[in-house]
């Protein structure tokens, strides 16, 4: 085959250090998924939709052909942490968690992790990012040990 074609969709995970409420003022937060979808864009890995809460974040994107899952989520991180470092003087010691989760999404349920995504103020009235997360896990049929899940 002389080209080479690929169609993943990956819905990516990952919290502030210790879950500290950086992304509280909603204009940041706004701005910070903005951020996040242009280095995303960059990286040819062209998102569908970020969102999240004040303590973490979640990316559906199109991962691209040209770069890791570690890769992307390093750069991801590194940059909007610079970011948003310079952008407010007063988020100086933010930092992004070390780990992240990262899980493959079918094309039949694109939509449906879409409108997750986007009701996260509303689901996490009722559930902690912790018992989010958990539960993402149970449902890819991750094995996880809590002590090394949680920074």
């Amino acid at each position: 085959m002389p080209q080479s074609l690929s169609s993943v969709y990956l819905h990516l995970v990952f919290s502030t250090k210790e879950r500290r409420p950086f992304l509280g003022d909603k204009s940041i937060r706004e701005e910070m998924h903005s951020f996040l979808g242009g280095i995303s864009k960059k990286l040819d890995c062209p998102p569908i939709l970020v969102g999240g809460v004040e303590d973490h974040v979640h990316i559906l994107a199109r991962h691209g052909r040209t770069i890791t899952q570690a890769d992307w989520v390093k750069e991801l991180k590194r940059g909007s942490s610079l970011w948003i470092k310079e952008r407010d003087p007063k988020l100086s010691d933010f930092a992004w968690q070390a780990g992240y989760g990262v899980f493959s999404v079918s094309t039949s349920n694109v939509e449906a992790v879409t409108d997750y995504i986007a009701q996260q103020e509303e689901h996490h009235r009722k559930s902690t990012f912790q018992d989010e997360f958990r539960a993402m896990l149970r449902k890819h049929r991750i094995e996880w040990d809590e002590r090394y899940v949680w920074d």
